[in-house]
């Protein structure tokens, strides 16, 4: 059987990794065969199949209350925004009487597979203005063999999250600042962290544009709120307040107030009641919040004052340590939160010493989740005994990990200027 013409190009190291078509082919096959091999699937009432460790499972069945017409914002309260819980009832409610979990995640993983890919195309044309081609796609390879985004398309929507982010820094840099400000709305209608791309617009864009783009991205976010706060604003509230109002958990600030759990809310039936939003689940703040949020504003303060690089590299920078400085002071950690943190961390330091550091964080979040965790079965999910100093070690290392991302961050803003190739 003859398997190559005369006419064949035989691969070369060179033409593989250029061709970003057939890299975008092996990320999305990678993807959907693994999905196809490991299928979400409930036994026991525990997920084993590629969502087992995830929130998936929890999603689900809040999206099935709506079988009982209870609907999101309405009937019930969500810990999120609310483009998730839209997104998840819609995809139950379409999928008709035959619904069932296996189906609705494998709809829901497609969908975010779909956001991820973008996130890939965006990888590569955000590094390819700041560094040229070359790196552009060395980045988004980079990126399609990076583990931690790939775990998050079936455990939780971060994905989606980082989708947003990236499209508005995206068009930030592009200096298409209306489209940015659209692409932060629906962000901050999924999670509030693409809103934190108001930070590099106030410092690297006049106040023109800055009016102009709060306006736009703050105006849209509230056209969505208002009828749902005219609908029911006790269900409505805990949407903007809830993550705020967690006890401390797997941060430096949870090893101060004895927390060892994670950050999980109740139960589903828990969310017909709005008061149980503001249930502390753990001990209360040793440290006030409002002096974590100071110290923050402190930093970011003095990060925004002494900023002297204003080109596109110094914007990327910027964005990258405005978010780690917001991660660091919050109650909370969560492991998605990697899949912002790794694109943000390859984009500005697009060198063998960054793609290593995502690796390290990558490993020390698996390790702590869900190889911990995932013992505590017999403590309600709580760590405690032996298992409590290496959690401790791990949180700790974790912590410096950020810090020292943060200062390298601030070095770079400190530099002169490079114009960028564009």
């Amino acid at each position: 059987m003859q398997v190559e013409s005369k006419n064949s190009t035989v691969m070369t190291l060179t033409g593989l990794l250029g061709d970003f078509r057939l890299l975008v082919i092996l990320f999305i096959s990678f993807r959907l065969m693994l999905l196809m091999v490991y299928q979400p699937i409930v036994t026991d009432g525990v997920e084993r199949g590629i969502g087992a460790g995830g929130d998936r499972q929890y999603h689900y069945a809040l999206s099935a209350l709506t079988d009982d017409g209870f609907y999101p914002f309405r009937d019930w309260w969500s810990e999120f925004p609310p483009v998730w819980y839209f997104l998840t009832t819609t995809v139950y409610q379409l999928q008709g009487e035959n619904i069932n979990y296996g189906g609705w995640s494998m709809a829901i993983g497609l969908i975010l597979l779909a956001f991820d890919t973008g996130n890939l195309i965006l990888m590569r044309r955000i590094g390819t203005r700041l560094y040229g081609a070359n790196t552009g796609i060395t980045l988004a390879w980079i990126y399609a063999i990076s583990i931690a985004p790939m775990i998050f398309l079936w455990w939780n929507f971060e994905n989606m999250v980082a989708f947003f982010l990236l499209l508005g820094l995206y068009w930030l840099l592009a200096k298409q600042e209306d489209r940015s400000a659209v692409a932060v709305a629906i962000g901050a209608l999924t999670k509030f962290t693409p809103a934190l791309l108001f930070g590099a617009v106030f410092r690297f864009r006049d106040w023109k544009v800055t009016v102009r783009f709060v306006a736009i991205a703050a105006g849209l976010f509230m056209l969505v709120y208002l009828p749902l706060f005219a609908q029911n604003a006790e269900m409505t509230l805990p949407s903007l307040t809830a993550q705020f109002g967690k006890a401390s958990y797997q941060t430096v600030w949870a090893l101060i107030d004895g927390n060892t759990r994670t950050g999980n809310f109740g139960t589903v039936e828990s969310h017909f009641d709005p008061t149980t939003a503001d249930d502390l689940q753990g001990n209360p703040p040793v440290i006030p919040s409002f002096i974590r949020l100071g110290i923050a504003t402190a930093i970011g303060l003095f990060v925004f004052l002494r900023t002297r690089r204003f080109d596109d590299r110094g914007l990327v920078a910027f964005m990258t340590i405005t978010l780690l400085i917001f991660f660091l002071q919050a109650q909370g950690w969560s492991p998605q939160w990697l899949a912002q943190i790794v694109p943000l961390v390859l984009l500005a330091f697009p060198t063998k010493n960054g793609v290593l550091i995502t690796v390290v964080l990558s490993m020390v979040v698996f390790t702590e989740y869900p190889v911990l965790f995932i013992r505590t079965g017999d403590t309600g999910g709580e760590i405690v005994g032996p298992m409590v100093m290496p959690f401790a070690v791990l949180v700790i290392v974790r912590t410096l990990i950020l810090v020292g991302l943060c200062v390298a961050l601030y070095q770079k803003l400190r530099q002169e200027p490079i114009p960028s190739l564009n």
